[in-house]
């Protein structure tokens, strides 16, 4: 079977995203950032431009990564915090938060450094992901922020696909469709 691709403009620059079966009715273009430095500089730039003031970005690992880090580096070097999909050695303990994305098979669970919360107390934080769907992810981020005591001012994604477009707490780039099983746009 030939592979199906959407091509969207995202941030002033033309992308070709593959279409990726999720079961046999629905497909979705896979928005992959990763080794994109071109497309992720233009995002996190454009994404900063409109941005509400804060003291810290937060994503989730792992296709968060290049973009919080590119935003918190055009903001002037900032510090910023991950979501790890597992706890790390160096973490000083941790709060987590269970996940169900659309794009993994099985339940994840969420990993926050306690150390890193403890900065993050009282501070206006702003959560950044590369896609926000079925917003499963971002929950998951909200409830850890909240957890460790900061305050959720933004929620900010390159794209809104499917239903997440219609929510209006969330500022985001490019609205990026479904699909049906033909790679035809589902209305």
């Amino acid at each position: 079977m030939e592979r199906k691709y959407y091509r969207m403009n995202i941030a002033g620059l033309w992308r070709e995203l593959p279409l990726c079966p999720i079961n046999d009715k629905l497909m979705i273009a896979a928005f992959v950032i990763f080794g994109d430095p071109e497309l992720t500089t233009a995002c996190a730039k454009t994404l900063l431009e409109s941005a509400p003031e804060y003291d810290y970005l937060i994503s989730a690992e792992a296709k968060g990564i290049p973009l919080v880090h590119e935003m918190a580096r055009l903001a002037g070097n900032q510090k910023y915090f991950l979501a790890r999909k597992s706890p790390k050695l160096y973490m000083t303990g941790v709060f987590e938060s269970s996940v169900h994305s659309i794009t993994t098979e099985k339940d994840q669970t969420l990993y926050l450094d306690t150390a890193d919360a403890e900065l993050m107390k009282g501070k206006k934080i702003l959560i950044v992901d590369d896609v926000i769907s079925t917003g499963e992810s971002l929950r998951a981020v909200e409830e850890l922020v909240t957890k460790a005591g900061g305050i959720i001012c933004g929620r900010m994604t390159v794209l809104a696909e499917g239903d997440a477009a219609k929510r209006d707490d969330i500022v985001y780039l490019e609205e990026l469709p479904l699909f049906d099983n033909n790679g035809e746009v589902l209305k």
